[in-house]
């Protein structure tokens, strides 16, 4: 079998040393060529070179962006039969995507488990959602979480590093900062449902957990899963001791509260956003950038996936 190992040597947990194991590993058992990214996008553009030549495994070793722009360069046609199949490697601070296959959080483990699963025919069709053009594996964010990330995304740009507190001390700042917490700019259509207006943070989830801090699992949508369609979690206007009893649910792993200010939506195929303003967008915790209208839509059966 023909692979693609590609590398991001710039994500959190991954070195030479790991690539040079990781590569070593897998061409036990396949045709490798191994990969570097240089620069944002290039994972993408990797992914569809490799859909160009007819390679059969595409194998990202990087964090949920890495994979997120492997995907997309997947999946630049749609989804077809000829598209490789996608196995993942952790090498990012979260991994969110790799930790929801149920894939170790080792890396030299994750990648034994992959070539175990190649060899007893482990893998299987899943569900992706789409933000506008763009592909995602787990979250797509539109407002308040957007903020956080594009905040995170400036401070590890100041030199770092990638942690569960820098991101809580960036969701506080963010909450207390956000003019849009009390004048809240968007609204959330369903197809056949009424259209809701008033909230600062949506959501959609194509599985649970939304992510994690440290090895605590944050649930949004404790029924999303790779089978179904996109679960959408809004929050409108929320005041600090409210905003507190989401935080400690969504940790606890139990259902967001039911409020008149919170809109959720399970199975979704299809959720249209509108937003009054220009609102940040975050796709598998990487920021995209502002926009005021945007679509979410799942697609069954994107893309295949090798599991553990």
């Amino acid at each position: 079998m023909r692979a693609l190992l590609v590398v991001n040597t710039a994500a959190t947990e991954t070195t030479s040393k790991t690539r040079d194991v990781i590569a070593r590993a897998l061409a036990s058992d396949l045709k490798v060529d191994v990969a570097e990214t240089t620069h944002r996008g290039h994972a993408a553009e990797l992914g569809t070179q490799a859909l160009r030549d007819g390679v059969q495994l595409v194998v990202a070793l990087g964090g949920d962006g890495t994979v997120n722009e492997v995907v997309n360069g997947l999946l630049v046609d749609g989804p077809n039969p000829h598209v490789p199949a996608l196995a993942v490697v952790p090498g990012g601070s979260t991994n969110v995507f790799s930790r929801a296959l149920g894939q170790s959080r080792d890396p030299v483990e994750a990648t034994a488990e992959i070539l175990e699963a190649l060899r007893r025919g482990g893998s299987r069709r899943i569900s992706l959602g789409r933000a506008d053009e763009r592909w995602f594996t787990f979250t797509a964010g539109f407002g308040f979480d957007a903020d956080v990330v594009r905040r995170v995304e400036r401070l590890r740009g100041r030199g770092r590093v990638s942690t569960a507190s820098l991101y809580i001390r960036a969701a506080v700042t963010q909450f207390y900062l956000d003019r849009n917490r009390w004048r809240p700019p968007i609204t959330v259509a369903v197809p056949g449902e009424q259209a809701q207006s008033g909230f600062f943070f949506c959501v959609a989830s194509n599985t649970s957990p939304w992510t994690y801090l440290g090895t605590r699992p944050v649930q949004l949508a404790t029924r999303a899963c790779f089978d179904s369609g996109l679960d959408v979690l809004a929050l409108g206007r929320t005041g600090t001791s409210r905003m507190l009893r989401h935080a400690a649910r969504a940790v606890r792993g139990r259902q967001p509260l039911r409020h008149a200010s919170v809109r959720t939506v399970t199975d979704a195929r299809e959720v249209s956003l509108h937003s009054t303003r220009p609102t940040a967008l975050q796709v598998d915790g990487d920021y995209v950038g502002e926009q005021e209208t945007l679509l979410l839509r799942s697609v069954p059966n994107a893309l295949n996936v090798v599991l553990p």
